[in-house]
């Protein structure tokens, strides 16, 4: 019997949680119900087959009685904007995930639960710790998964991006202090020319024209998942106009002395041995959009990996912030699906 999957918003997230799926083998195992977005069916139909960033769906896409049929599997849609304005309990769902974004804290997911939904996973960070009952990076602390939870946070495309790196530096060299400057593609929140949509004056400002530093909340992200790293980490934000594919510049104060050929070696060896292949290791002479479509959490640029004396280190990371990010949600999914024996 499958594992059956609702979706709560079909945005970038929602839409490349469905395509990862179904170019997954876990696509046997797991299988996508419902879906719950506001916009018309036709319009979700079409953003399913075409997508600028990572070409035509692999498969057929059709509108059949009011569902969506995807690759041959009718998908039941709904087009409510509240949490509980979806019959979810007679979907017969096993997990909802929560793609939205519209939702940070405790009581609102459990509105979800009250609605039918007996789990649910959250495609970005809680308010706080507390507002979930697990906040999983795969590969780095998914073995907490119980099975018994009922909200779990996927944390962020960053946070998946840069926590693993961390993780190894930090157990191999200590770090003392680190500073992360993620250089981020252009997202929906941001207008394609000014326009007067938000409290943020630079985000006011069109995305496509200049460079504008966002507010980020990655540093409490990474303390939650590395708490040894809590009052030692500061972190920034660049959005820059991509539209896909984005890159974590990290500086480090480590523990003790060490080389750039230190660094690149272990980060090579590990993303070599990385049974969950979230980690890869290029010296490659790339540019951004060589990683479109990646499903790396993170890739490091050994090429960029440079030292100020023996302890000052300076990392780049490329990551597919939405791919990546997705595929990383398809794997939590899947591993809370056999903690359940499913």
């Amino acid at each position: 019997m499958s594992f059956r999957i609702a979706i709560n918003g079909y945005g970038r997230i929602g839409r490349c949680f469905l395509r990862a799926l179904h170019e997954s083998p876990l696509r046997e195992t797991l299988s996508i119900v419902a879906i719950n977005e506001p916009a018309n069916l036709e319009s979700m139909a079409y953003l399913t087959r075409f997508d600028s960033t990572h070409g035509s769906f692999p498969g057929s896409v059709a509108v059949r009685d009011g569902h969506l049929d995807v690759a041959g599997t009718s998908i039941a849609v709904s087009h409510a904007t509240v949490p509980d304005g979806v019959e979810w309990r007679a979907l017969d769902i096993d997990l909802l995930v929560e793609a939205s974004g519209c939702y940070r804290r405790r009581d609102e997911f459990e509105t979800f639960i009250a609605a039918g939904c007996p789990r649910v996973l959250v495609s970005h960070p809680a308010h706080s710790a507390t507002d979930v009952d697990r906040t999983v990076v795969f590969g780095v602390n998914d073995e907490t998964l119980q099975g018994d939870e009922r909200i779990v946070s996927a944390a962020s495309c960053t946070t998946n991006a840069v926590v693993p790196v961390l993780a190894i530096l930090d157990a191999t060299f200590g770090i003392e202090h680190a500073l992360t400057t993620t250089l981020h593609s252009v997202m929906n929140d941001q207008p394609l020319i000014d326009g007067y949509h938000h409290t943020d004056l630079r985000m006011t400002r069109s995305a496509m024209q200049s460079m504008i530093p966002v507010d980020t909340g990655l540093a409490k992200g990474i303390a939650r998942l590395l708490p040894a790293l809590e009052g030692r980490i500061a972190a920034k934000a660049i959005r820059v106009p991509v539209v896909n594919v984005s890159a974590i510049d990290v500086v480090l104060t480590l523990g003790r002395g060490t080389t750039a050929e230190e660094i690149n070696e272990l980060l090579r060896r590990r993303a070599a041995e990385d049974p969950h292949a979230i980690l890869a290791y290029s010296e490659g002479p790339h540019a951004s959009i060589d990683f479109n479509h990646s499903a790396h959490s993170a890739i490091v640029d050994g090429s960029q990996t440079r030292m100020s004396g023996d302890r000052l280190a300076n990392l780049v990371l490329w990551f597919d912030n939405e791919w990546a990010f997705a595929r990383r949600m398809v794997d939590v999914a899947a591993l809370w699906a056999h903690r359940l024996g499913r």
